[in-house]
């Protein structure tokens, strides 16, 4: 095997020095902007349902007062009823100490009711939702913006534990516990009944006490305005007898024919 002079290895290695140098430079240097601007960017943003600031909560109040308190609704109306399956539990139920949440899917029975606003209204229809699910009954209020160009939607909801029957529910006209505004090119703004953290009291939610009254009312007047307190009743009824099971028929007895004389 041919030996290699040693003066030839020796300017090999001082050769390779610069590139060691170079590469261990770039490993250690930060990302340039062009590389950071070819990785994509993930931004999440949290929502303070808890304390909203000044300015969400001028948009919330203005939102409220903006929607029609005798609405003029057009021909066009839907009324759903049906049943679904529920994997996870939905994020605007904030469960307390004392609630019993069950790890295995829940099976909820929900009717909603749709209506039109007229041309000239600001929004261009309003949806009513109830579902119970055995353990909790929730309604949510939604209503569409006609020309989305800042706000899109305005949403209420309220829940209470399913321990009574929906007539009486529904007849006790229960205060919003949770507003939600869907924007058009920026992050919702919401506002929601926040419950006592674990060891530490409840957050004082008493300067929004005005904003909750305005959506409590709204959820209330078209409660009456939609007639729910009868559709939904008769709907979840219809759900109920739709489970039953129905009845085999029962065989005809046939009785032997009398010989003619």
């Amino acid at each position: 095997m041919p030996r290699i002079p040693a003066f030839i290895l020796s300017i090999s290695l001082l050769a390779l020095a610069p590139v060691r140098q170079v590469a261990a430079q770039q490993a250690a240097s930060p990302p340039s902007a062009n590389q950071q601007a070819a990785e994509p960017q993930v931004k999440v943003n949290m929502l303070n349902v808890c304390s909203p600031s000044a300015d969400e909560q001028k948009e919330i109040a203005s939102a409220l007062a903006r929607v029609p308190k005798q609405p003029l609704f057009g021909d066009d109306f839907e009324v759903t009823r049906g049943r679904s399956t529920l994997t996870d539990m939905p994020n605007f139920l904030q469960p307390g100490k004392g609630t019993h949440i069950a790890g295995e899917p829940s099976v909820a029975s929900y009717v909603r009711i749709r209506r039109e606003f007229s041309v000239q209204a600001l929004f261009s229809s309003v949806q009513y939702s109830f579902s119970n699910d055995g353990q909790n009954m929730v309604e949510t209020l939604v209503l569409h913006v006609r020309d989305p160009k800042d706000l899109i939607e305005v949403s209420l909801e309220d829940s209470a534990s399913s321990v009574t029957s929906s007539e009486a529910m529904l007849g006790a006209n229960n205060p919003a516990s949770r507003v939600r505004l869907e924007r058009f090119g920026k992050s919702s703004v919401a506002l929601a009944r926040c419950l006592a953290a674990e060891g530490g009291p409840a957050p004082d939610q008493s300067a929004y006490e005005p904003l909750f009254r305005s959506a409590s009312d709204v959820l209330a007047n078209y409660r009456r305005l939609m007639g729910v307190s009868i559709i939904v009743p008769e709907e979840l009824a219809k759900i109920s007898g739709e489970s039953k099971p129905k009845a085999a028929p029962r065989p005809k007895i046939l009785r032997p024919t009398e010989p003619k004389k």
